[in-house]
């Protein structure tokens, strides 16, 4: 039998190789104007794997150009460790950044650049862990995940849930959580309403049918709709211990004195774990359907993206447990959504847990703070050593 051992780390420190991911552009947006590939970055880390002695595979996101996910894995086996990061970052606002976004800089302990906390950092820190872990030998695999608009579409991480070829036991999504293990998130539903009546001339109601007034009653159903599901659901380890619906964006009308013949309204759901995303959707379009033959309107509800599901692993869990003991924190819930559901979904025991914080994500000056490095390298090498090395000791089989 084949047996796969850490290679020597010859790659470059730290600093270097973070630098190297935050001077490689790949914005993901679901505005044209913005949206790269994420291509460049991939190759980069096929070259650190493969140096280490990964095999790596390559996955190109199906219908889009210069897109794809990695799978980088080292030994054999179905019950190993997977390290999943995205590799892709928001877009930004050079005016209100002090150094340039795509060079890294270390300021006051810190290193800036855009995507050094969410969430390129985490790659470099992987390679920390494994230079602790040099000779060391695998009796289960260990394999990094690299994934395509994790920020606009989820579709690298939902490619991978699709194909459902990762097999594992246990798996960490580095999001940025200052170290602390995350074992439940909200999920993320965005919708759109598109309500179409007849325009007319304003002196005369009659001689056309107002998109806008039956919108006003839309938002009336959606505020209700989400007082009831506010009632009915709660969960207190949730800062917002209720499921939210947040009326983002509406659009309608063109004059004072014509009659709106068109009107849109986008919004989000945030469901907590044990809500079905679906069952929602279809409670918002019979809503809908109460309005338009009321009002002989047209009404049109589409989800903007695919949604992501909440997310739970159990409490008692093998990794959570183990998690909760290497950081010497309980395991939390967060809003944000993450890539965990579609990890989860191919039966992989789930936490997300990363250097830095949340607060500097999606900010200017996005910052990733020097004394998060080593204690997150620290924590992925136990880790690895539990479950690819030590086997055993989580109750795994050789």
């Amino acid at each position: 039998m084949k047996t796969y051992s850490i290679s020597k780390v010859q790659l470059p420190k730290f600093e270097k190789l973070l630098n190297q991911l935050v001077a490689t552009p790949s914005i993901s947006s679901p505005s044209v104007d913005w949206d790269q590939g994420n291509l460049p970055v991939i190759r980069i880390l096929a070259d650190w794997f493969e140096l280490l002695g990964f095999k790596v595979e390559i996955e190109p996101i199906p219908g889009q150009v210069n897109k794809a996910n990695l799978i980088a894995t080292l030994g054999t086996g179905e019950n190993g460790l997977v390290l999943s990061g995205h590799t892709d970052t928001v877009p930004y606002d050079t005016q209100k950044w002090v150094s340039d976004p795509f060079k890294l800089v270390e300021r006051d302990q810190r290193f800036y650049g855009l995507g050094t906390c969410d969430m390129k950092g985490f790659f470099p820190i992987i390679i920390e862990a494994l230079r602790q872990m040099e000779g060391a030998e695998l009796t289960q695999p260990l394999i990094i995940l690299a994934t395509a608009d994790e920020e606009s579409s989820m579709s690298g991480a939902r490619a991978l849930a699709q194909s459902g070829s990762i097999q594992g036991r246990a798996a960490v999504i580095g999001e940025p959580t200052s170290i602390r293990p995350i074992r439940m998130h909200k999920g993320i539903l965005m919708e759109s309403i598109v309500v179409s009546g007849g325009s007319g001339h304003s002196s005369n109601p009659d001689l056309g049918n107002s998109a806008l007034e039956g919108m006003y009653e839309m938002l009336g159903e959606l505020l209700a709709f989400r007082t009831r599901i506010q009632s009915q659901c709660q969960n207190n380890l949730f800062e917002v211990n209720v499921p939210t619906l947040n009326l983002g964006r509406i659009q309608g009308g063109d004059s004072p004195n014509r009659i709106c013949g068109h009107c849109e309204l986008s919004f989000d759901i945030r469901p907590l774990p044990g809500m079905n995303s679906e069952s929602l959707k279809s409670e918002v379009r019979l809503l809908a359907k109460k309005i338009e033959i009321k009002r002989g309107l047209k009404i049109k509800v589409e989800s903007l993206f695919g949604g992501v599901d909440p997310f739970e692993t159990n409490a008692q869990a093998e990794l959570v447990r183990l998690c909760e003991s290497l950081t010497g924190h309980v395991a939390g819930a967060v809003a944000f959504a993450t890539e965990a559901p579609f990890l989860s979904s191919m039966g992989l025991e789930t936490i997300v847990m990363g250097a830095g914080s949340i607060d500097q994500a999606h900010q200017p000056n996005e910052f990733l703070a020097l004394d998060q490095i080593k204690p997150m390298s620290d924590v992925l090498s136990k880790l690895i050593k539990c479950y690819c090395v030590d086997a055993n000791e989580v109750g795994l089989k050789k």
